[in-house]
């Protein structure tokens, strides 16, 4: 039904940057049933201050698969569930780019934290994850690496959809609906 995907990149534009790293939760009826992760070779070096915000340096991506190789198993994986990110605009933009250049296509419907927390926690001055991870009081064990981060989005999206269900928002649509009402807060 929804799968949370967080991305690490060589940069912040994906026409000019590369995917380092994939990983990938599939939430079904509130639990974390299945996981996807890998590793990518970026195919350029990976700038220092990439490194040292998180972690991966090019002797870890020098043997890893390049991203033509890994999108199969990544759209196999996500299948026809609804796409969900933190900031789901960078990460589906970075997958829908790659995705076109090696022939695939991205038409998963996307659903984004970011965008819930502006409606669902209006008085947070601030909505990055690791915000809303204090918040709910979830733990980021490893911050800024694409599993550490889906795994945290995951648990912030679970919460999220018992707010929402407790509202009388609980079917795939509804969520969808409220996500991209403007304004529309509970």
């Amino acid at each position: 039904m929804y799968t949370v995907v967080d991305i690490e990149t060589t940069g912040l534009s994906k026409n000019y940057h590369h995917i380092t790293e994939i990983a990938a939760v599939k939430i079904q009826q509130g639990k974390i049933t299945n996981s996807y992760q890998t590793l990518i070779n970026p195919q350029v070096r990976i700038p220092s201050f990439i490194t040292k915000l998180t972690g991966i340096d090019n002797h870890m991506v020098k043997d890893a698969p390049p991203i033509n190789k890994v999108l199969p198993a990544f759209h196999q994986f996500l299948g026809t569930d609804i796409f969900v990110a933190h900031n789901a605009t960078f990460d589906y933009g970075f997958l829908e780019h790659n995705s076109k250049i090696h022939g695939h296509s991205l038409t998963a419907p996307r659903l984004c934290t970011r965008k819930l927390a502006n409606r669902l926690f209006p008085q947070l001055p601030r909505k990055r994850l690791s915000d809303l991870c204090e918040h709910l009081n979830i733990q980021n064990v490893q911050a800024h690496r694409a599993m550490g981060d889906a795994h945290a989005t995951a648990l912030v999206f679970n919460e999220m959809l018992n707010i929402l269900q407790s509202k009388g928002i609980s079917h795939v649509d509804e969520v969808l609906k409220f996500e991209k009402s403007p304004g529309r807060r509970i």
